[in-house]
Order: structure tokens, then C-alpha cells, then sequence
């Protein structure tokens, strides 16, 4: 699908999600793999902040992009890290270069095979909700039409978690971003179940997880509480397209 399509494509499938009681974590999600996909990047993730202020990993676009991700928040150290405290884009950063910016979290990246970064703040009308993180396996900078197009994405994606915004308190709207980072603990208990009986890796467990709540039309999250609940078996989740990994 060529890039204007593909972008379009994308447009379209983050406003399908803008519906009442949207997950916020398949909004992420939806988010993640189309930075992938669109542009001139090789991994992607998201970070949101709780109501107390406490950046916390959301969505990626791989397991490993997750791991890095929490490893960030562990080690509070890293573009993402550095992106939602100063609401200030990190462009073309490179890895390689030996500057002592982020000691722990560098070593760690490059270890997972990525020699560049960017991250890009998730601001709405002055207040910075989490960050957007993009890895590249290769050195060189991003093309300026690649920063625009995922600052707009990451600008979509903002709207979508403040979209009621003008019409809720601080109460609910607090209530509302906490609903989505404890989402995600039940997404990876729901993972783990899934890997673990079907014998497949995360990233194709939360293929399955994702392929049935959308064949099936429900929420990513009444899927994940339905495996840890027990009344849901992993056996029973549709496939996705792509074939089962090896």
C-alpha cells in the first residue's frame, strides 16, 4: 500500500476508535504499529502519565520495544524519559554517540540493536500526557516529512484519550488514564495466558488477543478480564492473518 494510503488508512482507523468507551490501549496500540508502518522507523512505543504524575509504559509496536520501555521507567533515565518532562521533541538522536546523556538506558538500546531515537511529546493546548517513542536500527537522520507525520499521529492520539475533555472534571478525567495504565496489567497477564497455553510468543499472543476483540467487536480489555476470569480459553481466540509463528 503506498505511504499516502497507508496513512490515510491509519487516519481513518484511530477516528473507528473514537466511540464511547474507546480502549485507550488499542488506540495506543493501533498507534505504535502504524509508526512502524508509515514511517521510516523499526519500533515504536508509548508511554502515558498516571495522575500522579508517574510516566508509565502503555503500548508498543514488539515485546522488545516493550521491555526497553519499562526499562526506561526502572532506570527514570532515556528520550522518553527526558521528551514528557520538558515537552520537547528528541529528534535524530544517535546512540552511538558516547555523550553520557543516558549511561544506563543507551547500553541497554544498543544492546537491542537500535543506533538512533526519537521521541516525541503527546501535548494537547500546553499539557504533556506521555511521550511517543521511535527506534531505528540504522544511523542517519529521520526526513522532516516523517517527524511531521508522526507528530501528527501522536497529536490524533492525544485527542482521542482527551476527547471529552472540555466536558469532564479533573476527577474523571483522572479517573479515566488510570482505567487505561491498569488496563494494561490485565493485557499482560492475558498475554501470558495465551503464550502459555498456545505455546507462541508475546507479540503473536497479543495478535490473537487484538484479532478477536475486533472480529468479535469488543473491547480489547473485556477480552484480556475474560482470559484471566476464566471465561474465555486462549484455545478458543481467532487467529490473526499473519501465520503462527515458529
Amino acid at each position: 500500500m503506498a505511504r499516502e494510503s497507508l496513512l490515510i488508512a491509519t487516519l481513518v482507523e484511530l477516528a473507528d476508535n473514537l466511540v464511547d468507551h474507546y480502549d485507550v490501549i488499542d488506540v495506543l496500540t493501533v498507534l505504535s504499529d502504524r509508526c512502524v508502518e508509515v514511517i521510516d522507523v523499526d519500533a515504536a512505543g508509548v508511554m502515558l502519565a498516571s495522575p500522579g504524575g508517574e510516566l508509565q509504559f502503555v503500548a508498543s509496536s514488539s515485546e522488545s520495544m516493550r521491555v526497553l520501555e519499562l526499562f526506561q521507567i526502572q532506570a527514570n533515565e532515556g528520550p522518553c524519559v527526558d521528551c514528557f518532562r520538558d515537552g520537547h521533541a528528541i529528534v535524530n538522536y544517535s546512540l552511538s554517540e558516547a555523550d553520557g546523556r543516558w549511561p544506563h538506558f543507551t547500553p541497554r538500546a544498543l544492546a537491542q540493536g537500535f543506533r538512533s531515537v526519537h521521541s516525541l511529546p503527546m501535548r494537547l493546548r500546553g499539557r504533556t500526557i506521555g511521550a511517543l517513542n521511535l527506534f531505528r536500527t540504522t544511523q542517519g537522520p529521520m526526513g522532516v516529512d516523517d517527524v511531521v507525520v508522526a507528530q501528527g499521529l501522536a497529536d490524533v492520539a492525544t485527542i482521542a484519550i482527551l476527547q471529552h475533555r472540555s466536558s469532564l472534571d479533573a476527577h474523571t478525567l483522572n479517573e479515566q488514564l488510570s482505567n487505561a495504565l491498569n488496563s494494561r496489567i490485565v493485557i499482560e497477564q492475558a498475554k501470558g495466558i495465551i503464550s502459555q497455553a498456545t505455546h507462541c510468543d508475546m507479540d503473536y499472543a497479543f495478535g490473537r488477543l487484538r484479532t478477536h476483540a475486533r472480529n468479535h467487536n469488543e473491547g480489547l480489555t473485556d477480552v484480556a478480564w475474560g482470559l484471566v476470569e476464566g471465561t474465555l480459553m486462549a484455545e478458543d481466540l481467532d487467529q490473526p492473518k499473519e501465520s503462527r509463528p515458529k
